[in-house]
This record gives C-alpha cells, structure tokens and sequence, in this order.
C-alpha cells in the first residue's frame, strides 16, 4: 500500500514536500515514481528514482524537484522548490518491480498507485 501526502497550496516561488509511505512490501529493487494529473488533462510523469539511486526527471520540473528515497523507512520524498501554478494537480506516487530506463516514465510501468495528494500553486 502507498500512502502519499504533504500536498497544499502555496504561492508561486514556494516550496513543498510530498512523501510517499510504502507499507506491506520492501523497497528493495523497486522503482519509485510520481506523476501528476491536472484537472482536464492526462496523468503526467514527473520524477522517478531506482533502487540504484539513479533519478529521473520530466524536463517541466528538472531543476526544481528532488527525489529521494530512504529504503530504511520504506519512504520515497519528492521536494518541489520554486513552485510555478502550472504545477498545481493530484500527485500520485507509485512502485515498479521492473522499470527499466526507456519505460521508466509509463504509467503502465507501474504496479501499484497511492491516493494522491493534492498540490496547488497560486500566482
């Protein structure tokens, strides 16, 4: 089960961190992601990050969030810094057994989704 939240309102310019809870199951050779939906649009990839450590970004927030994740506390960090409106959606966490680098931004990728939390952004 993946349990996420942090989700808010700022302003634009500020900051947020989302966590991604997993319980139930060991991170232990799973990908973590997060993507995003805005109302009216489809579900979006935002950020990734292997067992190895290695992380992924969509090019819209490269530079301003950072995944993390803690294999101890079976938790998965998402920092988002200079928060624009076009941010504002539901972020859903998720986990993959098997994600590979040309697939790691499908949704189809993943085998598990947390509720989402939501994040808005006023100008």
């Amino acid at each position: 089960q993946l349990q996420a939240s942090g989700g808010g309102s700022v302003q634009a310019g500020g900051s947020l961190r989302l966590s991604c809870g997993v319980s139930g199951r060991s991170l232990r050779r799973t990908t973590m992601g997060w993507f995003r939906q805005a109302p009216g649009k489809e579900r979006e990839f935002v950020s990734a990050i292997k067992w190895s450590s290695e992380t992924y970004y969509a090019d819209s927030v490269k530079g301003r969030f950072t995944i993390s994740r803690d294999n101890v506390k079976n938790t998965v960090s998402l920092q988002m810094n200079s928060l624009k409106p076009e941010d504002t959606a539901v972020y859903y966490c998720a986990a993959s057994g098997g994600a590979i680098q040309s697939t790691i931004s499908l949704m189809n990728t993943y085998d598990y989704w947390g509720q989402g939390t939501q994040v808005t952004v006023s100008s």
